[in-house]
């Protein structure tokens, strides 16, 4: 069911930051036994590639914390849109060269079965410095550069996932892009080089190339082996709208790739069991996974936990908004989470961290 933007702010409007901890684990905790009841394995089917391989570009979001949060607050809550909100971008100690603003980004190497191969940019990230500098790292600029990148797929508006943008259209103006439902005019007004100064924002790099908007509740193909679904999801600062990507890897199973994974991610796997052929079978999943992002936790977070192991997973890659508490809960719980190596301002090796990747096939 399709969440509209009038209620999602009147839900929004019964709390404060402080509901938003309590939601950012929400969120991603669905009580699958009680909210979602057992469906049958889908038929959509979405064809076969040989391997997926995810290079994390950049899994820090921010530098720290509590700024981010008062910086909402200050601004006046959940609510506020994110494109009026001054950002703190000076005077952050841990923060990069000052500013607080990181972002999100992975680059997907997609390994078809006639050995052909595709690259998938999932988001962008928020601090252009930041990623002008991890996208050098990686070599993602230059890939860019020599449209060696098929398109940019962005999970959804967020700041930390979207509003560096800028970093990807001056080295590839004309990108095909891919957002889901549910973006603003102001959304569209950055992609075509608006700017917003109180944000600290801008886009002196106008999108040329095209841009698709993909319905909720619907498998879209991409590629051979690979699709995207979207999702209705309400989200602070008025985000609506998250996309995942699904790949179906030969002789191994299903894969789920996620950016924040507000819909939840029991959500997305039983949506991927529902509607996508071999969806009794999820055999790897990577990306953020919205649990406990602030490193809060709650007893209800475990059983989420405890949902996990019924899908078969075989190999767990996580970060970003994950947290790290969740992370060490996990593996605690004996989930076959790949750790990473704490480089490039990654605090701790417990999930995969900035330049680690996770291959899958």
């Amino acid at each position: 069911m399709g969440v509209s933007r009038r209620g999602f702010l009147k839900g929004l409007a019964l709390g404060g930051t402080t509901g938003y901890l309590a939601m950012a684990g929400a969120s991603s905790t669905v009580l699958k036994d009680v909210f979602i009841p057992p469906a049958a394995v889908g038929d959509f089917d979405i064809g076969t590639c040989k391997s997926v391989k995810c290079t994390v570009v950049s899994e820090t979001s921010w530098f720290n914390n509590k700024r981010v949060v008062q910086d909402m607050k200050d601004a006046g809550g959940l609510l506020v849109n994110q494109y009026i909100i001054p950002w703190s971008n000076t005077g952050v100690k841990e923060g990069y060269n000052g500013n607080n603003a990181g972002g999100y980004s992975a680059l997907i190497d997609l390994e078809l079965l006639d050995g052909s191969k595709k690259k998938i940019l999932l988001d962008c990230g928020w601090n252009t410095e930041w990623m002008d500098e991890c996208f050098k790292r990686e070599g993602v600029d230059k890939m860019l550069k020599n449209k060696e990148i098929d398109v940019l797929v962005l999970s959804h508006e967020h700041f930390d996932h979207f509003f560096g943008v800028e970093s990807v259209l001056k080295n590839c103006p004309d990108i095909p892009i891919i957002v889901p439902k549910g973006f603003y005019k102001e959304g569209f007004d950055l992609l075509k080089g608006a700017s917003f100064p109180v944000a600290h924002l801008k886009n002196d790099y106008p999108h040329t190339g095209p841009l698709e908007v993909r319905e909720s509740g619907k498998v879209h193909p991409l590629f051979p082996g690979c699709a995207t679904i979207s999702f209705d999801s309400a989200i602070i600062c008025r985000v609506l709208g998250e996309q995942g990507l699904v790949f179906n890897v030969k002789d191994k199973g299903l894969v789920a790739i996620t950016g924040c994974c507000h819909m939840g991610i029991i959500s997305f796997l039983e949506e991927i069991k529902h509607r996508v052929k071999g969806g009794d079978k999820i055999y790897g999943i990577q990306g953020g996974l919205h649990i406990s992002p602030f490193e809060d936790w709650d007893p209800q977070y475990d059983d989420l936990i405890q949902a996990l192991p019924s899908y078969g997973v075989e190999v767990l890659g996580c970060n970003h908004c994950t947290g790290y508490l969740t992370a060490e809960k996990m593996i605690l719980a004996g989930l076959p989470v790949v750790q990473g190596t704490a480089r490039f301002r990654s605090k701790k090796k417990l999930f995969l961290g900035n330049g680690d990747q996770i291959v899958f096939g």
